[in-house]
């Protein structure tokens, strides 16, 4: 783990909407409409906050094999 200061650098475990759809290679737009929904998010008020593994866990799930 890399430090900045002298304090130790955090991984990031949860990202804001915007960043799981770039993380995804999507649009903000596209995964309010198609995968926001299949998600668990953290919500705090306004904020919105999607747990990585969580986008991991849908990745797995929607993964098809090549073949079909």
């Amino acid at each position: 783990m890399a430090s900045v200061g002298n304090r130790p650098k955090v991984g990031r475990i949860a990202l804001s909407k915007q960043e799981a759809a770039e993380a995804l290679g999507v649009s903000v737009d596209f995964f309010d409409e198609h995968i926001a929904f299949e998600l668990r998010m953290v919500r705090r008020g306004r904020r919105r906050l999607v747990p990585i593994r969580e986008l991991e866990r849908w990745l797995d799930k929607n993964a098809d094999l090549a073949g079909g």
